[in-house]
């Protein structure tokens, strides 16, 4: 009989929604797993503000020990959680299809602190990439730490008295809580790999690899990497103000990628446009030219205030 192949997997209600979809999709080729439960220090510590935490891999640590330790086989992610380069014995096994990819604004009352330029507006994220973006577009508006869960947040949205916090559009449809009083922010440029899921193993286990390729989905991986490939050639950190989008459109990539400032009155983009299978370099290339055309005085400035985090 097969041993099953063990999940390893947060606690949060989105985490184990994204392992039950694995375990799914290994179940349809007759792979018998199982679900392991592992709490992250990013789950643990829902006050210090990401940037003290040194945020890279601080939602994936804990797993990516235990694959090491061998308490679990594989490990699933959200992949904008994951660090640009996977630690030493680990190795991308599948990427799912992406799901949508913006943030949406969750807010109370109504909306009209959008358009009265007087009104000072609270509005609640954890996310270092969202607060610059929102301050570039509401320069009057104050950010507000909001850290935990989506449970947490939302509970901790209608308890408080912000105007709005602000969500990723996948992990509030996915699990079915996306409120009636949201909006979709399609002019905020998401995180890289926003959406999408990750799948890792150790890189010694060629069978659990093996069974993890039939839900590898290659438009995906190629979209993620380029994506990826940007963020990490500009500072290879996932807690700094950097968005990226690459989508495949009729056989051709379009990307768009930003970097702004911590106070997000400074900003630099790029957009390029590859066929597919010249789009390899796609990632690098867009963040060399960014780096260029005014992006190094900010990403310097930004390595002063956020000290880099060691490669994991």
């Amino acid at each position: 009989m097969q041993t099953p192949i063990r999940i390893g997997t947060r606690e949060s209600q989105l985490a184990v929604w994204q392992a039950t979809q694995v375990k799914d999709l290994l179940e349809k080729e007759g792979i018998p797993s199982t679900l392991v439960y592992i709490r992250s220090e990013g789950d643990i510590d829902l006050k210090t503000p990401l940037y003290e935490m040194g945020v890279q891999g601080v939602f994936t640590r804990s797993l990516d020990s235990a694959l090491l330790n061998h308490t679990i086989d594989i490990a699933v992610h959200s992949m904008k959680d994951v660090p640009t380069r996977l630690p030493l014995g680990l190795q991308q096994a599948a990427v799912l299809k992406r799901g949508p990819v913006h943030d949406l604004l969750v807010y109370k009352g109504s909306l009209d602190f959008l358009t009265q330029k007087n009104t000072t507006a609270h509005i609640a994220t954890s996310s270092i990439r969202r607060k610059a973006q929102w301050l570039h577009k509401y320069p009057h508006h104050e950010i507000h730490n909001l850290r935990g869960n989506v449970n947490t947040r939302l509970k901790k949205l209608e308890e408080g008295s912000w105007n709005a916090a602000i969500f990723a559009q996948a992990g509030l449809e996915r699990i079915n809580l996306r409120p009636e009083k949201s909006i979709l922010l399609d002019w905020m440029l998401p995180a890289p790999a926003q959406g999408a899921i990750l799948v890792a193993c150790r890189e010694d286990d060629e069978t659990t690899y093996a069974a993890c390729q039939s839900f590898n989905d290659p438009e995906t991986t190629l979209c993620t990497k380029i994506e990826r490939d940007f963020l990490r050639t500009l500072l290879g950190g996932c807690s700094t103000p950097i968005s990226a989008l690459a989508e495949i459109e009729d056989g051709d990539i379009y990307f768009s990628g930003q970097l702004l400032s911590l106070d997000g009155r400074e900003k630099v983009e790029i957009e390029k446009i590859l066929p597919v299978e010249k789009a390899g370099g796609m990632g690098k290339d867009a963040a060399e030219e960014l780096l260029e055309k005014g992006g190094k005085e900010i990403a310097d400035n930004i390595r002063i205030m956020i000290p880099p985090v060691p490669a994991e």
